[in-house]
């Protein structure tokens, strides 16, 4: 059905569902909840470990059924993430910038590979090699970063102002390729208006199951994440006139809502069978709590 990558999968459905109803999910349910994707039980096993050495999701037992939830670090980044997609207007920019700038030695190029796209995920821009800026507050991210990689001692941070020769913009483009990114969002508005419009008329006129809303919120999800990818998530000050970023995420949450309540009906559906489906977070609105995840690693 989808050629969306199984841990993939994984990742966009703790941080839809499975975070908001106690953060926990048996095996056999994330299993029957991937079957909609295509996904078998073998690559669903074999994600979800994959996932656990790299230190997303830790593992648990009662009787002879395996549980698996997120570790600190899992929901560090799914809220972080959180905050970002669902952020419909840029946040007013404080006029400084945030500097990161490091020597990590050659035998840990893994771990510096690793995080230089971990800084790509949190909106950070090349300037130089090894010293990457931000207009946004990213200090908790950085300092979770420098926990995770253990690299301390390699690292610098500032938070400073820019005093020329050239404008903020100049600093912008040598960074990020607006254009390439709104023609991205041009592009995601055109094909997703047309499928809203079409969804929309299905689920009003009873034409579509709550299982397909389920997976089409999840593929939707999956899509609109890509843009946490390449969006910075800049400033107002700082984005072209024409910017189609509002466009498209004001888009995305219409769309999103419209598929939420059959889509979070379903899940439930499965999710209520050896769960603890009563720890549920009442306090959860399902329809302002899309997720993404950086999970390229």
């Amino acid at each position: 059905m989808t050629n969306i990558n199984t841990r993939s999968m994984i990742f966009t459905l703790y941080g839809d569902y499975i975070r908001h109803y106690g953060n926990e999910i048996w095996i056999g349910s994330l299993i029957r909840l991937l079957e909609e994707f295509g996904h078998n039980d073998q690559s669903v096993r074999a994600a979800i470990s994959r996932m656990g050495k790299q230190g997303w999701v830790t593992s648990s037992k009662k009787g002879n059924k395996s549980y698996y939830s997120l570790t600190k670090m899992g929901v560090a980044r799914i809220e972080e993430a959180a905050k970002r997609i669902f952020k419909l207007s840029p946040v007013k920019w404080d006029g400084k910038w945030r500097m990161l700038m490091y020597t990590i030695p050659e035998e840990k190029r893994n771990i510096r590979d690793e995080l230089r796209q971990e800084l790509v995920w949190s909106g950070f821009g090349m300037l130089l090699n090894s010293c990457w800026i931000s207009p946004n507050n990213l200090e908790d991210e950085v300092n979770l970063l420098v926990e995770k990689y253990n690299i301390k001692s390699y690292v610098h941070f500032f938070v400073s102002q820019y005093k020329g020769p050239e404008k903020n913009e100049t600093i912008v483009k040598s960074c990020w390729d607006l254009d390439n990114i709104n023609e991205k969002y041009e592009e995601f508005i055109s094909e997703y208006s047309k499928k809203f419009v079409v969804d929309k008329n299905k689920i009003v006129n009873g034409q579509m199951s709550e299982a397909a809303c389920f997976v089409e919120r999840t593929k939707l999800v999956h899509e609109y994440r890509k843009f946490l990818f390449i969006d910075p998530g800049l400033p107002e000050e700082l984005l072209p006139s024409k910017w189609l970023g509002g466009h498209a995420a004001s888009l995305f949450t219409d769309y999103y809502k419209t598929l939420a309540e059959p889509a979070n009906h379903f899940f439930e559906s499965i999710f209520e069978k050896d769960n603890e489906i009563n720890r549920k977070d009442r306090d959860y609105e399902v329809l302002n709590h899309p997720y993404m995840v950086n999970n390229n690693n």
